[in-house]
């Protein structure tokens, strides 16, 4: 995780609800916080989607007029420890499938070599 994507996860952190681990700042407000361009806070919510930290959806409002716009994003950040099980719970899953290409390999060498 870059020093962006930190700010930005901190902010969210910060303003999550402690019970449904939900936010909805604006981007331009995230951006002012963290002292960055909207774009680039953009940029860092998709690598923190990317990395499963947090997931988002988009959400409406109806204004006065009744008219539907769009609203803030809904921010739901992951707990951090459900992601690092499933970090190494993947990263386990890779090991077992090298391990078995590796056994698997070692077999058709012993078969191919004349004896």
């Amino acid at each position: 995780m870059c020093a962006g994507e930190l700010a930005v996860y901190s902010f969210l952190k910060r303003c999550e609800n402690r019970k449904t681990h939900q936010c909805w700042p604006s981007i331009k407000t995230i951006g002012q916080a963290v002292r960055m361009s909207e774009n680039t806070v953009r940029k860092y919510i998709r690598q923190l989607e990317e990395c499963g930290l947090i997931v988002t959806e988009p959400t409406e409002v109806i204004t006065k007029a009744g008219e539907k716009r769009n609203g803030n994003l809904l921010f739901t950040l992951r707990p951090i420890q459900e992601v690092i099980d499933e970090y190494f719970d993947h990263q386990l899953e890779e090991l077992e499938l090298a391990t078995e290409r590796q056994r698997v390999a070692k077999l058709l060498r012993e078969r191919e070599s004349p004896a």
